[in-house]
């Protein structure tokens, strides 16, 4: 085949090697359309905590069960000095209390309907009993950080049930890439809640992230 290929006259092989980069052109458009029409891209992460104009919407999107919120465990006990919870995998005991601070947010929402699901580690496990006092669902998915991640979420998503995740930095910065957020923008802290909205037609958009204490100014502008 390659004899076949070096034989050709000059001008019949400079036409063939342009046509390779046009396929290749016309295969990576396709795909990123598709994408576009499952993740709105967004270049950034709002702040939900410094804008109120999405906070109506955000209500809205809640009562329709149309939300996906995945939220970072709280701070990890084997990576700083305050005092532990207990088991040194876990979370602080500050950070239990950012978690309570999380789960207040969320109850105040609304939780009737929805699905949680927490990923097995110990730091997650404990950030979702103390957010919503009891022990939640474990999935062994929500910690696999990779390039899947994103699809797994929408994936678990039931049309007219909101979703709460409770995962890793890892898992929430893959799901970032997939809307396009730039390296410097994917920075989850410890117990932030990012808001995605997923409606019945199959797209997602990206809408913002709160950080454990705008949670009981941001309930306050939701409404009950």
């Amino acid at each position: 085949m390659l004899e076949h290929v070096i034989a050709l006259p000059p001008r019949r092989l400079h036409l063939k090697s342009r046509k390779l980069p046009i396929i290749w052109l016309l295969a990576m458009l396709v795909a990123a359309s598709a994408l576009g029409l499952m993740y709105g891209f967004s270049s950034r992460v709002t702040n939900l905590g410094s804008s109120q104009a999405l906070t109506e919407g955000i209500r809205n999107a809640w009562h329709n069960g149309d939300m996906i919120l995945l939220v970072r465990h709280a701070e990890r006990c084997d990576r700083s000095n305050h005092a532990c919870l207990s088991d040194s995998a876990g979370i602080t005991v500050d950070g239990s209390r950012a978690s309570a601070t999380v789960g207040d947010g969320i109850r105040h929402l609304g939780l009737v309907g929805a699905d949680i699901f927490t990923s097995p580690e110990a730091r997650t496990q404990q950030t979702a009993s103390f957010a919503f006092g009891k022990a939640v669902e474990t999935q062994q998915w929500l910690a696999r950080c990779d390039s899947s991640f994103a699809d797994a979420v929408l994936a678990h998503k039931r049309e007219g049930h909101n979703l709460v995740l409770v995962t890793h930095s890892g898992c929430i910065d893959h799901l970032e890439r997939k809307f396009g957020v730039a390296g410097g923008e994917r920075s989850a802290g410890y117990a932030s809640t990012l808001f995605v909205s997923s409606a019945s037609h199959g797209t997602a958009h990206l809408l913002g992230q709160l950080n454990a204490n705008q949670w009981p100014a941001f309930t306050s502008h939701a409404g009950s």
